[in-house]
């Protein structure tokens, strides 16, 4: 057997451990494979593997099975997994997630608890390699300051889901106010924002957007609420260009980066939406359909004279008169 057929195979059993186990379609679906080939795996499976229980479910369709304790002596994680861990760790944290960072710092403990010692020097010589040539994993730049008791409650309230009592600043008022909110999200970006509805306002009114860094305090109440029906926050992140969002502002964007910029910026995915198209003479077309004109601003500033706004109007007069000529491009 191949080294690659091998790796395939481990994959397989793991894909087998699940408690639905594993089908011929998901097979199929997961190695790419025709049919006839996802058999002739469930064979070498059921070979390598003694303890593999197939096994027809009520939908008539076999599914295989294989115990975790068979697989687990196999799954000696990898210096490239272990440098993955660290780095989602540190990302994290460098997010300002403090209570999803300190989760995965406890996964990562118990990962390394099950390594043996014999293995364990050696994945540490690799990992610190990798770490290194990662830079770290360091996210260099400003970024807006937050605290770990208003992060851990935000945390909090999302897995409820319960309701949030929290002191916000909006940036037009001296001092913070005290409101109750129910978190639907979180949109992370150059700056946070917590989705979430603002119940001293009718049920009808649409989510608001809270800068996590003007939240100076957060008490979780415990009282759980439904979330918005048809909310998705991936569908919801994608009405902003960046983590701010105005329904007033929504609406087609087209770029035009000049033949010079065009390779560069066809190796950047600016919006989940956009589509691109190449011109005659060599320009790049990026259409996509957002909001949030100032941070487009923000970023557009960065390409200087190497971008043109096409729509919206208004975008195109934000930045008319602040195109710079730059030695290099984002």
């Amino acid at each position: 057997m191949s080294f690659a057929k091998a790796q395939d195979l481990l994959k397989l059993a793991m894909m087998a451990t699940r408690r639905s186990g594993v089908s011929l379609e998901e097979i199929v679906e997961e190695f790419g494979c025709v049919h006839r080939s996802a058999q002739r795996m469930t064979v070498a499976l059921e070979a390598a593997f003694p303890q593999t229980e197939p096994e027809d479910g009520d939908d008539r369709k076999r599914r295989w099975r294989i115990p975790a304790r068979a697989v687990a002596p196999l799954l000696l994680p990898s210096a490239e997994e272990l440098a993955a861990m660290t780095t989602a760790i540190r990302q994290l944290d460098a997010a300002g997630m403090a209570a999803e960072a300190a989760t995965v710092r406890q996964m990562e403990r118990k990962v390394r608890a099950l390594i043996p010692a014999h293995a364990g020097t050696r994945l540490a010589v690799d990992e610190e390699a990798l770490l290194e040539a990662l830079g770290h994993a360091a996210r260099p730049g400003p970024r807006p300051a937050g605290t770990s008791e208003v992060d851990s409650a935000i945390s909090e309230s999302l897995k409820g889901p319960f309701l949030l009592r929290i002191s916000y600043r909006r940036r037009t008022q001296d001092k913070p106010t005290e409101r109750v909110v129910a978190p639907h999200g979180l949109l992370l970006g150059v700056r946070r924002y917590l989705v979430a509805r603002d119940m001293a306002k009718p049920a009808t009114a649409p989510l608001r957007h809270y800068r996590v860094e003007e939240i100076y305090s957060a008490e979780v109440l415990h009282t759980s609420f439904e979330i918005d029906p048809g909310f998705n926050i991936r569908e919801h992140s994608e009405k902003g260009f960046g983590s701010f969002e105005n329904a007033a502002e929504h609406g087609d964007v087209i770029w035009r980066f000049s033949p010079d910029a065009a390779p560069h910026a066809r190796r950047f995915v600016f919006h989940p939406t956009q589509s691109v198209e190449e011109e005659a003479d060599g320009s790049l077309l990026v259409r996509f359909k957002a909001s949030g004109h100032l941070e487009m601003c923000w970023h557009l500033y960065s390409w200087g004279k190497s971008v043109e706004v096409l729509q919206p109007a208004r975008l195109r007069e934000m930045v008319h008169g602040h195109q710079r000529e730059f030695e290099a491009l984002p």
